[in-house]
């Protein structure tokens, strides 16, 4: 994630929306005060920078979410102030309201079920990589990107998702709405090689498996019209 106080915006990075590319884009435009997350394996180019440090922990640990509160606890005694995964919500008690309200926030989502399948080829290079894609959707966790920015409401909390099929026009455009000089620069495409099989997801789903994802990601087709 990024968080720019040159230009005051703050990116949200979401799963399987080439959020490093944009990383190592946003980056490369940062100056030393602002905040970028690690990425790993590194990228060329991208440097990580003030994403350590401690923060008021009740705020977060007031939300009663077992695992949530986990999860903040252990950042809390690593110093773990940002991650390359944070959620808006955990931005928002570490930055401060002020910076959230003022700040531009954004993320990228894809449709879910070419998101999904690009995920399951991810995880076929993991060290327990699925026998299937029927596999993969029966145990493991799904990509989902929603709760990375909304709250427990499932209010979106950030001022623009944009789309990840039309990526290089939306993002550009913010940036230049944020008077972000970007003239001549381009997205590289970081992590981009994992899938192997360039088949139309149409081709791949049963009617069984379609109807399985539009359950799992429904908050995200009806905000931003995704269609199988």
């Amino acid at each position: 994630m990024i968080i720019s106080h040159k230009y005051r915006f703050i990116f949200i990075k979401t799963r399987k929306t080439a959020g490093t590319s944009i990383e190592v884009l946003l980056s490369s435009l940062c100056d030393d005060r602002d905040v970028c997350t690690p990425i790993y394996p590194p990228e060329l180019g991208h440097v990580a920078r003030n994403y350590k440090g401690r923060w008021p922990l009740s705020a977060e640990l007031s939300r009663q979410r077992t695992g949530y509160n986990v999860k903040s606890a252990t950042d809390w005694i690593k110093g773990r102030r940002f991650r390359n995964h944070s959620g808006a919500q955990d931005v928002k008690h570490r930055v401060g309201a002020d910076i959230w309200r003022s700040y531009t926030t954004f993320c990228v989502d894809r449709n879910p079920w070419d998101k999904t399948l690009s995920h399951f080829h991810m995880c076929l290079r993991g060290s327990n990589p699925p026998g299937s894609f029927t596999d993969y959707l029966a145990n493991t966790a799904l990509c989902l990107n929603y709760p990375l920015y909304s709250d427990e409401q499932g209010q979106v909390m950030v001022d623009r998702v944009l789309r990840y099929e039309n990526l290089n026009a939306e993002l550009f455009e913010l940036l230049s709405e944020l008077g972000v000089p970007c003239a001549g620069a381009r997205l590289v495409n970081a992590k981009g090689n994992y899938r192997k099989d360039r088949r139309h997801y149409r081709e791949i789903y049963s009617q069984q498996q379609r109807q399985h994802i539009e359950r799992a990601f429904a908050p995200e087709i009806a905000l931003l019209g995704y269609q199988f």
